[in-house]
């Protein structure tokens, strides 16, 4: 069924992403449901051809073939391709280089890797190389001033990326996983509003915070407050014929 984007859907999400160090699994399982749903407001996935961008174990990919996809991950790293729940024919490359052919798929995706590419924009718009005209690319990234944008380093992040990981290691006696300007880089609504609107080959179709109600989509107009309340921002572009 479509998403409902309600107040007790985003109680849901939240209490699903406490759970995500102690039961990665039911998170991400939790997350991928949702995110099929937000898919089917904007096409029909049965029979669809999907590449998931970054898909690593592929709890996305598993639940969009439920809904009928013929789904395909790409992830740099062979581990999480290897990992449990992996789907089988997963493609190894790099997220700034797709290797799959223009216009190849029907729906592009991707889900919170954006901000771990050194070159943001660049895979952003490979998104959109790959796929069909009239095809469709979602796009979901955590930006750097939401509350969680230095991921497992935060709230340190708002006092730089460094110090941040440095925070975490004293804390913890062992450095994140996230490491910023090596796997972990700052990116904001504001670019990729900017870039979703101005991209010569899409049309953007819509933008919301990921996470939140409905009724808190006018933040998104909020110059600075929507750089701290957005959370997680969702781009949904249409490639032009």
């Amino acid at each position: 069924m479509p998403i409902r984007a309600n107040l007790a859907r985003s109680v849901r999400l939240f209490r699903a992403f406490r759970s995500e160090q102690s039961d990665g699994r039911g998170y991400y399982t939790t997350l991928a449901r949702d995110t099929a749903a937000q898919l089917s407001r904007y096409v029909d996935l049965d029979g669809r051809t999907v590449l998931d961008v970054g898909g690593g174990p592929g709890f996305f990919a598993t639940e969009f073939r439920r809904h009928g996809a013929r789904c395909v991950c790409v992830d740099v790293d062979a581990g999480e391709l290897a990992g449990q729940g992996a789907p089988s024919g997963g493609l190894l490359g790099s997220a700034l280089d797709l290797p799959v052919r223009t216009s190849a798929v029907d729906v592009c995706f991707s889900s919170n890797v954006l901000e771990h590419v050194a070159e943001p924009w660049r895979m952003a718009a490979e998104m959109v190389r790959v796929t069909r005209p009239g095809g469709l690319v979602f796009l979901a990234y955590t930006n750097w001033l939401s509350p969680w944008g230095g991921h497992e380093t935060s709230p340190w992040h708002y006092l730089g990326g460094d110090r941040a990981a440095r925070k975490y290691q004293d804390k913890y006696g062992k450095p994140p996983k996230n490491r910023y300007g090596q796997s972990l880089y700052p990116v904001s609504v504001a670019q990729g509003l900017r870039w979703a609107a101005s991209h010569p080959q899409a049309d953007l179709v819509d933008a919301l915070p990921r996470y939140l109600p409905w009724w808190c989509r006018p933040v998104l107009k909020a110059p600075i407050v929507r750089e701290f309340a957005t959370w997680n921002l969702v781009l949904v572009l249409r490639k032009r014929p």
